[in-house]
């Protein structure tokens, strides 16, 4: 009965070591995005300020600042999903869900105009931040509120899905 158990753990041990060598993979994949947004928007940014007037400021380009900005945001709290799963082996709700809000956020705010003509549209998304926070605050309070069966059986109070 201890090979095939031996074996078992073997290929876990395995895939274990497989998931958190893709997990690093992915840590540096996300670094060189997140380094290329950033310089990316520094120029941007560089060259609206040395050659735009201040009536720019005030339009889509102001709107197109504001998403990179957002995405640059969006690809750090990506970055700390990974790096959260490297250090704890722990995927964190609360986290992920605050990054799928702030996705949905920057949806929201980088709308082109027109979009008030598409009520499918809207609707989606108004479902979506509706969905996403109250997933979140049930994320929260069960949180903050540790339940009996939990501290019964002597497990962290936090509410994360181990892989």
């Amino acid at each position: 009965m201890s090979g095939p158990s031996r074996s078992k753990r073997t290929f876990l041990g395995l895939v274990d070591a497989g998931e958190r060598e893709v997990a690093r993979l992915l840590t540096l994949i996300t670094a060189v995005v997140i380094s290329a947004a950033i310089i990316q928007l520094m120029i941007s940014l560089g060259s609206k300020l040395l050659t735009g007037s201040a009536a720019t400021w005030l339009g889509d380009d102001l709107i197109k600042i504001l998403g990179d900005l957002l995405t640059v945001l969006i690809a750090l709290e990506v970055l700390q999903n990974i790096t959260s799963y490297l250090r704890r082996h722990v995927v964190q709700i609360e986290l992920v869900l605050v990054t799928a809000l702030t996705a949905v956020a920057r949806k929201v705010i980088v709308l082109p105009s027109g979009a008030e003509n598409k009520p499918q549209l809207l609707v989606g998304l108004g479902i979506a931040v509706v969905s996403l926070s109250a997933a979140y605050w049930l994320v929260k309070r069960a949180n903050a509120t540790p339940s009996r069966a939990r501290l019964g059986r002597g497990s962290d109070t936090r509410l994360d899905v181990q892989s």
